[in-house]
């Protein structure tokens, strides 16, 4: 203990009490002995009492200064996370008050840091560990291993969870989530009672997903054998608030060493087992493969490529003129995103949703709305009136920002807002956020315009779809492909044409590759046209010069 301790300084006040005493018995017995014998007596008898008077304050004060220093020094322990040692037992005889103090604080400390250290490592709903508690433990495990030491990762992600969720509440989707761990816990407890398993250690990563290693499978075989008695506990429904509900498992299997020996590597492996078994049907289990190995190995070069090519602007639009139906006019175009990739152009639909899966979507559609805005502000000065349509990605869409950003660059730009439309598809435009629908409303007061995409394709309420602030309806490629060649596909065209003009829209039809196509297209009342048989994609100075060719007319859009 740093300077002076209490004990000392009893010691010393005791000395100082003694001193005192002596100092006074010799003043009263001394002040009528004159002579040597009775000047000793005097003396003598200040000695006993200033002894006395130390030895009694000494025996007090400093023994219970003793046992105070002592409970410092433990609570000084204490600070320092040693919550185990006993309390010393000069506290519990000098002050037993003070030692019941501090044995209730230290259990209440110990029980507070036990249950915090459950709910940072612990799952609440089912108990488990969670996603640190499991990485954790497993990396330690995996580290501890003999490199040729065989291990199995399950990933388990329910397949109907959602749906419990949604129609019995978030309440009844927990008490479902921990009927789940028992089981899962319930086919561990089997497995390694039949075989020389070790324990293996279950986990809640998130959500509906869950984890279960086994550290030491010495039999291969048994890893499919496990899974399919995950699967079946699994399938197996649950009673749940007096029903029985099923909602069964998509499992994920990897190996080590064969598919990685970090948690990284294994996690990742099963991972994209999981979904291949959701992609075949649900309700399986999936060993990683080579074939799944090769799919992670190209999305991971294609992330690289993509981030790679964001820094060299490798990024360009190209575009496709939209005729009048009837006139032949051209009324607009659509901005079509390429990537210039060093091995060849690559259209949108071989890297939009790694884009979007990335997040690399979003500094793609800064660029895209950047670009957009600078061809408008030069179109405009060029004197072009036919409106530019841009394609808006899901990504994109969740954020009203996006919109704000696209106004103010339109703004930054000089670009008329007449020259804009915004395309959204079907779907989307079904799950906009009041406050996208407030951003898009300021660029529709600017003057721009509202396509709904990929018409057909998806659920529409029609009356949310009345009060959607839209201005074109374009047909899904799937309605116009075989309207020269089928009568069905005819009168369903006919009829969602019908539908738009109902709503107040015009109708454009998109994906046109004959022109028997747009023949029947122009029958049945469609409005624009656009596909390769009216033109091709082009870079902005060959559309520029088609747009001046003698004899091709501009129209207003």
């Amino acid at each position: 203990m740093d300077g002076f301790s209490l004990k000392s300084r009893a010691i010393a006040f005791a000395m100082c009490a003694g001193a005192v005493a002596f100092i006074l018995a010799l003043a009263v017995t001394a002040h009528d002995q004159i002579s040597v014998e009775g000047a000793a007596r005097a003396l003598i008898g200040a000695i006993l009492v200033g002894v006395m008077c130390w030895a009694s304050a000494e025996r007090t004060v400093a023994s219970t200064a003793q046992a105070i220093d002592a409970a410092i020094e433990r609570l000084s322990r204490a600070a320092n996370g040693d919550l185990e040692s006993e309390i010393p037992e000069e506290v519990h005889d000098c002050v037993p008050p003070l030692a019941e103090a501090m044995s209730g604080l230290f259990s209440q400390l110990h029980a507070n840091l036990e249950s915090v250290q459950r709910l940072a490592m612990f799952d609440p709903v089912t108990g488990l560990p969670n996603r640190t508690n499991f990485r954790r433990t497993s990396e330690r495990m995996l580290a501890e291993m003999p490199p040729q030491q065989a291990s199995v990762l399950y990933f388990i992600d329910l397949d109907r969870f959602k749906a419990v969720n949604d129609t019995m509440g978030h309440a009844m989707g927990d008490v479902l989530l921990g009927m789940v761990a028992n089981r899962l816990r319930a086919v561990a407890d089997r497995f390694t009672a039949e075989g020389e398993l070790k324990t293996p250690l279950i986990g809640r990563l998130a959500g509906d997903e869950f984890t279960m290693f086994f550290p030491d499978m010495r039999n291969i075989r048994d890893a499919e054998r496990i899974g399919r008695g995950i699967l079946y506990a699994l399938s197996e429904p649950f009673d749940l608030a007096d029903q029985e509900v099923s909602i069964g498992a998509s499992i994920g299997i990897a190996l080590r060493p064969e598919h990685g020996t970090t948690l990284h590597d294994l996690m990742r492996a099963a991972d994209a087992a999981m979904y291949a078994a959701k992609a075949q049907g649900r309700g399986r289990t999936q060993h990683f493969n080579d074939e799944l190995a090769a799919e992670i190995a190209e999305r991971a070069q294609l992330e690289s490529d993509l981030r790679e090519a964001v820094d060299k602007g490798e990024f360009a639009l190209v575009f496709q003129p939209q005729l009048g139906a009837h006139n032949g006019e051209i009324v607009g175009a659509e901005a079509l995103l390429r990537w210039r990739h060093p091995d060849g152009l690559k259209l949108p639909g071989s890297f939009i949703q790694r884009a979007e899966e990335t997040g690399l979507i979003v500094e793609i559609g800064e660029w895209v709305v950047t670009s957009v805005a600078e061809t408008i502000a030069r179109w405009g000065r060029l004197g072009l009136e036919q409106r530019l349509a841009v394609n808006i990605s899901p990504r994109q869409l969740d954020h009203a920002a996006f919109f704000r950003r696209l106004r103010e660059a339109m703004l930054a730009a000089g670009a008329p807002a007449k020259l804009l439309e915004l395309e959204i598809t079907e779907t989307l435009a079904m799950h906009c956020s009041d406050e996208v629908l407030e951003a898009i409303a300021l660029l529709r007061t600017d003057g721009a315009s509202v396509a709904i995409d990929d018409f057909g394709t998806g659920y529409s309420n029609l009356t949310r779809l009345r009060n959607f602030p839209v201005n074109r309806v374009k047909l899904d490629r799937s309605l116009v492909e075989h309207v020269a060649d089928h009568a069905e596909a005819r009168s369903i065209a006919q009829a969602v044409i019908g539908l738009v003009h109902g709503l107040g829209c015009e109708a454009v039809a998109e994906g046109i590759e004959s022109e028997a196509q747009a023949a029947v297209l122009r029958v049945i009342g469609c409005d624009v046209l656009q596909g390769y048989a009216m033109a091709q994609p082009m870079a902005e100075d060959a559309f520029l010069a088609w747009v001046r060719e003698p004899g091709r007319q501009r129209a207003a859009g």
